[in-house]
């Protein structure tokens, strides 16, 4: 049985400032939205909106909250990778979610590594239904 985690409201669009991401969740350039197939990558400070994070465990639900739905995951992985790892942001086949953040939670200053939450989509509003993952 899923837990969750946390649920996430997008209210800015595609970030290109640190500026952004001060006052909300960012979308990174050149990735997938919501609802379509690809990565959809998010990225927060872990002191704000990402604080919940650190108690996020595979198996856990996450709801992302949108203009036009919400969208359901469940997470499938969690790794802490350096700042300069950015496989992570590559494409996917299917409809997927990854959310970064800055590591580790508690430490003070710029972090040395990032957090990265893995999640593949359940169900979104433009089906009303769980989506085909061939």
């Amino acid at each position: 049985m899923s837990r969750t985690a946390h649920a996430l409201r997008v209210t800015a669009g595609v970030f290109d400032s640190a500026a952004i991401l001060r006052r909300a969740v960012g979308h990174l350039a050149r990735t997938a939205w919501p609802g379509e197939a690809g990565n959809v990558v998010l990225a927060g400070h872990r002191d704000t909106f990402f604080r919940p994070l650190k108690r996020v465990q595979v198996g856990d639900a996450i709801t992302l909250k949108t203009r036009i739905g919400d969208f359901e995951y469940l997470v499938e992985s969690t790794a802490v990778v350096p700042p300069t790892d950015v496989q992570v942001l590559q494409p996917t086949g299917g409809r997927t979610l990854t959310l970064i953040t800055c590591f580790p939670f508690t430490y003070l200053g710029s972090a040395p590594n990032r957090f990265v939450v893995r999640a593949r989509e359940t169900h979104g509003p433009l089906t009303g239904h769980a989506p085909d993952h061939n």
